[in-house]
């Protein structure tokens, strides 16, 4: 419905959602973070019900990194900032600027990815927590790599959108797209600082 919108003047002050298709994208985005809220819920339950379950493994207390982890979270959370002034960008319809800053966010994703790759091995090689050792280990491979897969899941998602309307500029009909994959770049970050603070923080201090 992007036609019924006049950009004769430039861009509206709000591109993503000048238009309905914008606002029904917009909706519909909402509806399914409601789903993903409670599928995050049921796995920090579930963590929470086991984390005391280590059997004859390491506990948490033992093998956590707090300044490994630390430096994710400063990833994820600069990478959050990063893509605020990309989406800040958009609705100044500076393109390469957007864009830009989209690249950035996707680099600093991808080096939390790493590491988080990175903390696993450390922990499956070095420590012994295989997925099967405890109850523990079970809950805290399926959250933690639950939270690894939407990562990939979002970066997979922005890069698409960077390659396909790399030539495009700003408009009506993609504008909608970047700002529900930035937000939901903001919900995965949210999703890692429970983490961080049930996982990490309650698992070293006891």
């Amino acid at each position: 419905m992007g036609h019924a919108v006049d950009t004769s003047k430039g861009l509206p002050p709000h591109p993503e959602r000048a238009t309905l298709e914008g606002k029904n994208k917009f909706l519909g985005f909402w509806f399914f973070l409601g789903g993903e809220t409670v599928l995050f819920a049921t796995f920090f339950g579930t963590y929470l019900g086991l984390r005391n379950g280590v059997a004859d493994g390491p506990t948490a207390a033992e093998i956590f990194q707090l300044p490994l982890v630390f430096i994710m979270t400063m990833l994820l959370l600069t990478s959050s900032l990063t893509s605020v002034l990309a989406m800040y960008a958009m609705k100044k319809n500076k393109f390469k600027a957007m864009i830009a800053w989209l690249w950035v966010t996707v680099l600093l994703g991808l080096g939390f990815l790493g590491m988080e790759i990175y903390e696993f091995y450390e922990y499956s090689v070095h420590y012994g927590l295989g997925y099967t050792t405890s109850a523990f280990a079970s809950s805290f491979y399926t959250l933690v790599g639950l939270h690894g897969a939407h990562v990939v899941f979002g970066l997979s998602w922005i890069i698409c959108l960077l390659i396909r309307y790399r030539r495009s500029g700003i408009t009506l009909t993609n504008a909608p797209k970047f700002y529900v994959a930035s937000l939901y770049w903001h919900f995965i970050d949210v999703v890692w600082v429970f983490i961080f603070t049930v996982v990490y923080l309650m698992g070293i201090g006891g």
